[in-house]
């Protein structure tokens, strides 16, 4: 909707599309220099699961960073590739797979694709922390006989849209009662690095996890196109055949990049954290009195509309764009109506300060006395 409604757009402030400010680390610009240079291996096929200095220094990292040290890794064109992957491995078609409102929209879109939009399931939810209800899903998959069989329990933390962190305690519950119901979950760790305020970022791994991760935001490599799965090693066999038949192979070029971001290291990445901090105070303050939630991590605030708007999130987005110039992603796409999503990582300096201006002129006339109305 975004891309059709800024197509021709001209001076917008763009707080929709979830990117950062940052090009990639030098020493990635100089892998990709350095392939070019070397002779036609670069242009061919690479491994299916992906190029093995790139595995091994990611299973490095890991066991390093993440705690992960029994899971093999699979290379993949983005986080998600590597969703679309797992869903076409793990799920059949009368599968329910278990998503948390508000959840990332793109993971909704690749279940119904793969022919299973009739399977999803919306798990509870609390609105005010907009962390899952581990109760009802102990709940739910505590009653499979009765109900569809689960295949899968979906979750990012940070989370895209909301920016919300999970607490170790609760994923770990969350983790036990799909390990004793015999069920997948799925956790997308892209904004791993994106986590503020003293608070932490946790991983688990076990026979029955599966972690998605992205080099797009962190290294600022969105259009590289690499993400990667520790998963499982017997996984293995059914992720190549999705693999094969999906990519064929990650593009090899992206992943020398990779190979380069990698030894810039996570460092690299915390430098750009303070003042990605600094612009989500900027716009948050731009949001009141709207309620917000959200901005522990990743690059995202949730802000709730007037009551009025609750049917027509989706008109609002709309009319702020094209009345005050700024772009948001309407809730309803992620499964919160009535709400919108804002990304702040994407400017600097005066780029973001025009943006919260217009943002504070569009969100004053949403809850003034003569609040613009939609049918």
């Amino acid at each position: 909707m975004m891309q059709t409604l800024l197509k021709d757009a001209k001076d917008y402030s763009k707080l929709s599309q979830g990117v950062v400010f940052w090009k990639p680390p030098k020493e990635a610009i100089q892998m990709a220099t350095d392939a070019l240079n070397e002779g036609k291996e670069i242009h061919g096929y690479g491994m299916d699961e992906g190029n093995s200095i790139l595995r091994q220094a990611l299973k490095e990292k890991l066991k390093i960073e993440n705690g992960l040290s029994n899971s093999e890794v699979m290379v993949t064109c983005g986080a998600n590739q590597a969703f679309a992957n797992l869903v076409v491995s793990l799920s059949d078609h009368d599968d329910a797979v278990i998503m948390f409102p508000p959840y990332y929209f793109n993971h909704l879109m690749a279940v119904q694709m793969t022919g299973g939009s009739l399977s999803v399931e919306l798990g509870a939810c609390d609105h005010n922390t907009m962390l899952p209800d581990v109760s009802w899903l102990e709940d739910r998959l505590g009653d499979m006989e009765r109900k569809k069989k689960v295949s899968m329990v979906v979750l990012s933390s940070p989370c895209n849209p909301t920016g919300v962190v999970i607490p170790k305690d609760i994923l770990q519950r969350i983790s036990d009662a799909c390990e004793k119901a015999g069920v997948w979950l799925v956790m997308d760790n892209t904004y791993e690095y994106f986590v503020y305020d003293g608070l932490s970022h946790t991983t688990l791994e076990g026979p029955h996890i599966i972690n998605i991760f992205s080099f797009s935001k962190a290294y600022g490599m969105m259009g590289w196109r690499i993400g990667y799965i520790a998963y499982p090693p017997t996984l293995r066999d059914s992720l190549l055949k999705a693999q094969d038949t999906i990519p064929i192979c990650p593009t090899q070029i992206s992943e020398r990049v990779a190979i380069g971001a990698l030894k810039a290291g996570r460092k690299w990445v915390e430098e750009k954290l303070p003042v990605v901090c600094k612009n989500r105070d900027l716009i948050r303050r731009s949001l009141e009195p709207l309620k917000v939630v959200g901005g522990q991590g990743a690059i995202y605030l949730l802000a709730k509309l007037p009551e009025k708007y609750m049917n027509s999130d989706v008109e609002v987005v709309k009319w702020l764009a094209n009345r005050h110039k700024v772009a948001l992603i309407p809730g309803s796409s992620c499964g919160m109506p009535g709400w919108v999503r804002v990304a702040y990582a994407n400017m600097l300096d005066e780029d973001i300060q025009i943006a919260a201006k217009r943002l504070k002129a569009g969100v004053e006339a949403l809850t003034s006395e003569n609040s613009p109305e939609f049918n």
